[in-house]
C-alpha cells in the first residue's frame, strides 16, 4: 500500500523542517541539515527544491522573506505539531523494538 504523502517524514523531510525553527534560505538549510546530522544526512538541491514549495503548500513552512534572490522560510506551527506527531511515532517504534528485545 503507498504510503500517503507526508503521513509519514523522510528522515530528509524531518531534518528540513527541523532546521527552519530558524529562518534559512535554501543553502543554510543544506548546511544545517549536514551540520546536525554529522554529515550522516545530506540534502541535494533537487531535494530539497522539490520540498520547500510542497511544505508550503502543505502549511509546515512558510516564506519569510525574499532579498537578493534567496528565499527565507520558517516552520510554522502546523509544521511543529508535525514534528511533534513524528516524534511520538518514532517513540512508539523504540519502545515495540524494546518490548520485542527483551524476549531475546
Amino acid at each position: 500500500m503507498a504510503r500517503k504523502e507526508f503521513e509519514t517524514l523522510t528522515p530528509q523531510m524531518f531534518y528540513i523542517l527541523l532546521s527552519l525553527y530558524q529562518p534559512r534560505h535554501g543553502y543554510e538549510i543544506m548546511q544545517e541539515v549536514a551540520t546536525i546530522t554529522n554529515n550522516e544526512i545530506q540534502i541535494g538541491a533537487g531535494t530539497l527544491y522539490t520540498l520547500l514549495p510542497r511544505f508550503e503548500k502543505e502549511g509546515y513552512i512558510e516564506l519569510e522573506d525574499i532579498s537578493k534572490q534567496k528565499k527565507t522560510y520558517v516552520i510554522t506551527k502546523k509544521g511543529k505539531e508535525k514534528l511533534l506527531l513524528e516524534k511520538e511515532r518514532m517513540l512508539q517504534q523504540i519502545r515495540l523494538l524494546e518490548d520485542v528485545s527483551h524476549e531475546i
